[in-house]
């Protein structure tokens, strides 16, 4: 009897596996074909960030560009009093104007002060900058890369030989 129920429970398991595996088995193709599909997704994916990145980098390091007619450029005035207007109507320190303009610091005291008038570029600059308002400026300001530190001045050689001569 042992004999006949240990054959009968062979046949049933046979059964049962054969029909387990007939239904997982399309089962673990279609897993591991998304598998791969996941992974060639996760490829592409970090692929495309790094053009995101690189993207990214292309736009920062591209200055802004005024869009701006040569009739608009040519019909608009620029006075000194005038830019000091635009500057604090957009709310911009002196420097902060110059990173946008593209000049130094110095230039736009000679200009508000009406020491130097703006030409060419820098002028159109400016009166494109008029189009624009607060948070554009500071979102322009914020992409643009830091200003590089001011390098300490060093003392004039002269000064260094009589200190030399004095020890």
């Amino acid at each position: 009897m042992a004999k006949i129920e240990s054959a009968i429970k062979d046949a049933i398991l046979r059964g049962s596996r054969r029909q387990v595996r007939a239904v997982t088995g399309p089962l673990r193709r279609e897993v591991r074909r998304l598998r791969l599909l996941v992974a060639q997704l996760r490829r592409d994916v970090a692929g495309l960030r790094d053009v995101a990145e690189q993207w990214q980098r292309v736009a920062r390091a591209t200055p802004w560009r005024p869009e701006i007619s040569d009739a608009e450029l040519r019909a608009s005035r620029l006075s000194a009093r005038l830019i000091l207007k635009l500057r604090r109507r957009l709310g911009l320190s002196q420097a902060g104007l110059a990173r946008l303009v593209g000049v130094s610091a110095g230039a736009v005291v000679q200009w508000e002060r009406g020491g130097a008038s703006p030409a060419g570029r820098n002028r159109k600059n400016l009166v494109a900058l008029r189009k624009l308002g607060r948070r554009d400026v500071k979102r322009m300001l914020a992409s643009m890369p830091a200003p590089s530190p001011a390098r300490p001045r060093r003392r004039p050689a002269r000064r260094r030989r009589r200190r030399a001569r004095r020890r």
